[in-house]
């Protein structure tokens, strides 16, 4: 695999970790990966997609699922758990 230089730098939550491995052609997949063991799949590794960035065009972003890429986030508008915006309510809006 070749070294994946892009500019990340969220510290992964308690007992998680990231990888990146090339998706496409000038696309990297980040993942979550989760250094827990389940029993509903027999301890095997378990992740979820976090994001996706473009070398070519130098931008985050967020998944549809993990082989459709979304739309373009600011990196400052994601967490370490996802790159998936936050949908607020009108309501919700109020109490921020």
């Amino acid at each position: 695999m070749k070294n994946l230089d892009i500019p990340f730098d969220h510290i992964a939550p308690e007992q998680y970790f990231y990888s990146f491995e090339e998706y496409k052609s000038g696309v990297i997949r980040i993942w979550l990966n989760c250094v827990r063991k389940f029993n509903y799949n027999d301890g095997k590794p378990t992740r979820s997609i976090w994001g996706f960035y473009s070398s070519k065009k130098r931008k985050y972003f967020s998944p549809i699922n993990s082989k459709t890429i979304g739309k373009e986030v600011q990196y400052e508008n994601t967490r370490n758990y996802t790159a998936m915006p936050i949908r607020k309510t009108t309501l919700e809006k109020c109490f921020v």
